[in-house]
């Protein structure tokens, strides 16, 4: 099944046959969204590539972020890795901003997603 999803998001992320492919910018990190489903309340976590921050009982990783060259605040996608406490993975891979359904987390008490990717221009 996650084979299939990663498929089906790479395969989203092509352009139409006969469309030049859009230029794409890598970022030093991502902005990600937390929500805890149980008190409502939502957390903004800023992670540069190769760190992670703890959300609630998770620790979540960002690799990679990118987004389109000539936008930098449209579309994001970053390549998230989100672990429990006990170490299980219990997401890895790329999430979009504009699609958090399309590749998301599931956990009964955790929502995680990408907002945006951190700017470099401030």
């Amino acid at each position: 099944m996650r084979g299939a999803l990663t498929l089906a998001l790479g395969l989203a992320l092509l352009p139409p046959a006969g469309l030049r492919a859009a230029s794409v910018s890598d970022a030093p990190g991502a902005v990600l969204r937390g929500l805890d489903k149980q008190s409502g309340q939502t957390t903004d976590l800023t992670i540069r590539n190769g760190e992670s921050a703890a959300f609630g009982t998770l620790s979540v990783a960002v690799s990679a972020c990118r987004h389109p060259s000539d936008n930098a605040a449209a579309d994001a996608y970053a390549h998230v890795t989100i672990t429990d406490a006990t170490g299980a993975t219990l997401f890895s891979g790329w999430m979009v901003a504009s699609s958090p359904a399309l590749s998301a987390m599931d956990h009964p008490r955790y929502d995680v997603w990408v907002d945006r990717c951190i700017r470099t221009d401030g």
